[in-house]
């Protein structure tokens, strides 16, 4: 039987089935959100805040708990949208604003131009870049590196 998750603040509803992860119904409603470790609780990038109804999702999982402490973003009310399964009703999503460094297609169009929302590390979820701030040479540098790290991260963990 599906459960009905709300969505703030885009105030928009979605249905997940019971037992169904929250990122099955994130991804439905093609939000920002990415999986960039296919969806195995290892990066943040699917990370989310219930702003209500955390009784009414599965209980975090050690995998789980491992992620969320190297995101810098991380509260009390978070979780990742991967592991979360919906077992009630009254859940209320958040996602953060922001978007990860690996959604970006050519980086080098960045320079000289202000970020138009924060530029998020996809790992550990702090932000690279503020949103309004100006893309330096040395910025473009940084997220580049980052993309590297990423890259070798995310392939070492698919051989596990």
């Amino acid at each position: 039987m599906a459960k009905t998750v709300k969505l703030d603040p885009i105030n928009q509803e979605v249905a997940i089935q019971t037992n169904d992860n929250l990122l099955s119904g994130l991804l439905q409603k093609d939000l920002n959100v990415w999986k960039e470790c296919g969806g195995r609780g290892m990066c943040s990038t699917c990370h989310v805040f219930i702003t209500e109804g955390m009784d009414s999702l599965s209980p975090v999982n050690r995998r789980e708990m491992r992620t969320m402490e190297v995101i810098t973003t991380a509260n009390k009310f978070s979780r990742l949208a991967c592991q979360a399964r919906v077992i009630g009703e009254g859940v209320v999503v958040e996602i953060p604003s922001g978007m990860y460094v690996s959604e970006i297609e050519n980086i080098e169009d960045l320079i000289g131009r202000r970020a138009e929302e924060n530029i998020l590390h996809p790992i550990t979820g702090a932000v690279l870049v503020e949103a309004g701030k100006l893309v330096t040479r040395s910025m473009i540098t940084q997220l580049k590196d980052t993309q590297v790290e990423v890259a070798e991260y995310i392939a070492k963990t698919q051989d596990v």
